[in-house]
């Protein structure tokens, strides 16, 4: 894993660089889900396809910007999901971004889940690793160094709601503004990292990307992003559904499978989880 955790270092401050001099306009090319793909994200994903390409124990690579996987070395053992640079559209306003890794072990799939990881490139360079613990590391002097273990609180005060609200269910909306009535504080920036990052580092919460009408088994994909943040939160203390049952327990079919997706504090999901069995 050590090999992986390096290599995973060196393509953040890679991209970390290409974030601050590469042209962030529209390339010809569109990604695995149709969208126009800005220059950022192919060279991003260019960067960390090179970086794990060196790595004997890699085994499979799968990138959101990719329709299929790739495969890297025949006798690797790790299959890596990974979201070359989440919210990039963000960039051209200047506010945070980040490169999600989903860390499976001989195929993927969330019960083959080791390990996980983000990077935050924001004011500061931040990392978060998890395996048996979650970890978080800060980028100083062009290394990476160990800074704390992340814990979340029983309960939060942040909420971060996904989703255009026109689209969302009644029950849903009706949760949402629960949680507001109750003291929380809106924190949503589009950027998926960004908003689970503070919610992790400022002691717990509520993130929720609801099933829409538009859109109803959700839009975050399970392999990239979903079961990444799933194994993160849980490592950190908190949990992760989608409405009814475990993140880390679902499925998938396609590599860009996606789902719904609530990740918080212990007291948040519980109440989650109240609201949705109503609607079974």
């Amino acid at each position: 894993m050590r090999d992986v955790f390096d290599a995973i270092q060196r393509c953040a401050k890679r991209i970390k660089t290409a974030i601050d001099v590469k042209d962030i306009g529209y390339s010809q090319q569109e990604n695995s889900s149709g969208e126009t793909q800005l220059q950022l994200d192919i060279q991003c994903d260019m960067i960390i396809e090179e970086e794990f390409s060196r790595v004997a124990s890699i085994h499979t690579i799968a990138s959101e910007e990719k329709e299929l996987p790739m495969a890297m070395n025949a006798g690797g053992k790790y299959f890596i999901a990974y979201d070359p640079l989440d919210g990039s559209s963000l960039v051209d306003v200047n506010l945070s971004v980040g490169s999600i890794f989903g860390i499976y072990e001989n195929a993927f799939g969330a019960k083959n889940m080791v390990a996980s990881c983000y990077v935050v490139y924001g004011p500061r360079v931040e990392m978060v690793f998890a395996e048996n613990k979650t970890k978080l590391y800060l980028l100083q002097a062009g290394e990476f160094e160990f800074v704390k273990e992340i814990r979340l609180s029983e309960k939060g005060k942040l909420n971060a709601p996904g989703g255009t609200q026109q689209n969302w269910a009644p029950y849903h909306k009706e949760l949402v503004d629960s949680f507001f009535a109750e003291g929380y504080r809106l924190r949503y920036s589009g950027g998926m990292v960004p908003d689970l990052h503070q919610i992790l580092l400022k002691g717990g919460g509520l993130f929720s990307y609801p099933g829409t009408s538009d859109k109803p088994e959700g839009k975050l994909r399970k392999l990239f992003e979903v079961f990444p943040f799933a194994y993160i939160y849980q490592k950190s203390g908190g949990d992760a559904i989608d409405g009814y049952q475990d993140l880390m327990t679902l499925e998938y079919a396609h590599i860009h499978d996606t789902a719904v997706c609530f990740f918080g504090s212990k007291y948040e999901i519980a109440r989650v989880k109240e609201v949705y069995a109503k609607q079974r």
